[in-house]
């Protein structure tokens, strides 16, 4: 079952009787539904509630890699407006390794919350430099911008990249940071959304990552 915490900290969220959510530190705010471990059934409920938004995964997921985390904001049924995926596993050079895919509308603030900036968008540090990365979605190349979080806490623990996919913002956050040596442009995202049975073949569980 998916329980419902604040989109700009963990903390548990209240809906009122007018159907709005509210934190204890940030006032109203969108509710974020994540499921307590990551697992088929949860994973299920998780695609009916973001229905009609993407759901990527680094795809095919490398021997050992599983899926450790999924999230979805939204701020009134049927209406999405940010989805995120965790994957987990280790390499050779890093050890364990944490893979979070956001997308999400502009304002939303889940991408920016897992980068661990100050900013809600990345905006103003993409497009006006060339791309330091890409990655595939279906047909489409999508640039990706490295995003500083050299001004906040924790600034050596992850690697930021970002861009726009499909008119919204795409969020890839590797922890450790050096784990950016594994991305390569031949990665492919893939929405599975619409998957169905096949998703089966997605390996769930292991330590769910905190963001």
């Amino acid at each position: 079952m998916l329980t419902a915490s604040c989109v700009r900290c963990p903390a548990p969220v209240i809906e009122a009787t007018d159907g709005t959510w509210s934190c204890p530190d940030h006032g109203v705010t969108s509710p974020v539904w994540r499921a307590p471990e990551a697992s088929y059934d949860g994973f299920a409920e998780h695609l009916r509630r973001a229905a009609g938004f993407p759901t990527y995964v680094p795809w095919p997921l490398s021997p050992g890699w599983t899926m450790t985390d999924f999230a979805v904001v939204v701020p009134a049924p049927g209406r999405p407006t940010a989805v995120l995926t965790c994957t987990s596993g280790t390499s050779e050079l890093d050890g364990p390794v944490d893979v979070l895919v956001v997308a999400e509308e502009a304002g939303t603030g889940l991408g920016a919350r897992c980068a661990g900036t100050r900013y809600t968008d990345p905006g103003f540090e993409i497009g006006e430099r060339p791309p330091s990365a890409r990655v595939r979605i279906g047909s489409q190349s999508v640039n990706l911008w490295d995003i500083s979080t050299s001004s906040d806490d924790g600034e050596f623990d992850r690697s930021v990249l970002a861009g726009e996919a499909a008119g919204r913002w795409l969020w890839i956050v590797l922890r450790p940071a050096s784990a950016l040596l594994l991305f390569r442009d031949d990665w492919i995202l893939r929405d599975v959304s619409g998957a169905g049975p096949q998703l089966v073949e997605l390996p769930f569980g292991g330590h769910r990552p905190g963001w």
